[in-house]
């Protein structure tokens, strides 16, 4: 067995029963007839980056860090649409104004989407500051931007 397959196991495992500790997980791998030493459970519960959380009866268990899915443009785009105020743009700043409560999680998505040209962003609450590496970019996006 490779070591990404005894991984996937692994992940399965802790997403459908109560794994407490190491050794749970030990004996859930021994009987699907994997044998695995102490350290390499160890190694691979570092490796999938296994969290505990409180478990459905009160006790921690191991879980998976849940992964947040890579926005499309689409998305993005679809997202600043519904909670859009203003966008303004200064060489290569732009200040898009939304609804408040909003800005973190739309800046969120510019950050995640890997725009080209797009240094990050900086969120108050209905404010994000989007930092782009030159003007023409910043005219670009916000082109793209504006309703």
């Amino acid at each position: 067995m490779t070591k990404e397959e005894r991984l996937a196991h692994i992940k399965s495992i802790v997403s459908q029963h109560e794994i407490e500790t190491q050794e749970d997980l030990q004996r859930y791998l021994e009987a699907q007839g994997i044998s695995v030493t102490q350290a390499t459970i160890s190694r691979d519960i570092k490796e999938l980056q296994l969290t505990k959380v409180i478990g459905a009866h009160g006790r921690y268990k191991y879980a998976a860090p849940v992964q947040a899915p890579h926005p499309t443009w689409a998305t993005v785009k679809h997202r600043v649409l519904e909670v859009f105020v203003s966008l303004a743009r200064s060489q290569n700043l732009l200040v898009l104004k939304v609804l408040p409560g909003h800005a973190h999680s739309v800046a969120w998505l510019f950050d995640n989407i890997q725009l080209p040209g797009l240094l990050g962003t900086i969120a108050g609450d209905d404010t994000i500051l989007m930092i782009l590496a030159d003007e023409t970019t910043a005219q670009s996006l916000q082109s793209e931007l504006e309703v």
